[in-house]
């Protein structure tokens, strides 16, 4: 039996319905607020990879936030967002956004965008955080956490506190560059 072409119409309705069913980019809609004022909108980054840290100003893991400017400065004019999410999820953020930003600026000369004080589990998560329990079940354990979203938009790995930027994550950012 010979096989034929589906009607037009049928074809139009099952590629519709097949974008519909498609795994939505991880930043579709996601928009932050910044510790700046404004927004930062994930949108804005399609095409170009994004590592999104939940931070947190008098967490041990704090460190950190010098490796994840040197990033920022290295491979952001290659297209590179580093997102700095300071939360006090696990009660070690500082009571406002400008406790956060000028402690984040005296202690480690931080430049890179930051959010607004955000949860990232629980009820209130942020839609994003909440996205990622909901399709990835990660749910940051702790502070620093970190979650690399390739240029398509898709979480392509996660890492708890422990793993270092300037490490396996640096390369597998590099690998997305061009």
């Amino acid at each position: 039996m010979r096989r034929s072409a589906l009607p037009a119409p049928l074809a139009a309705l099952m590629a519709l319905l097949a974008s519909v069913l498609a795994p939505v980019a991880a930043w579709a809609g996601f928009t932050f607020a910044s510790i700046d004022g404004g927004t930062i909108d994930l949108d804005d980054w399609s095409g170009k990879p994004v590592l999104v840290v939940n931070t947190a100003s008098l967490c041990g893991f704090a460190g950190q936030f010098d490796d994840l400017q040197a990033l920022h400065d290295e491979l952001g004019p290659k297209g590179l967002l580093v997102l700095a999410v300071p939360s006090n999820d696990f009660s070690q953020e500082l009571g406002s956004e400008a406790a956060v930003k000028e402690y984040c600026a005296l202690n480690f000369d931080l430049t890179l965008p930051m959010t607004q004080i955000t949860h990232v589990k629980g009820a209130q998560a942020h839609p994003f955080y909440a996205w990622l329990a909901k399709t990835r079940g990660f749910v940051p354990g702790w502070n620093f956490n970190k979650v690399l979203l390739g240029p398509d938009g898709a979480v392509i790995e996660t890492w708890g506190s422990t793993a270092n930027p300037q490490g396996a994550i640096r390369r597998r950012i590099l690998s997305l560059l061009p």
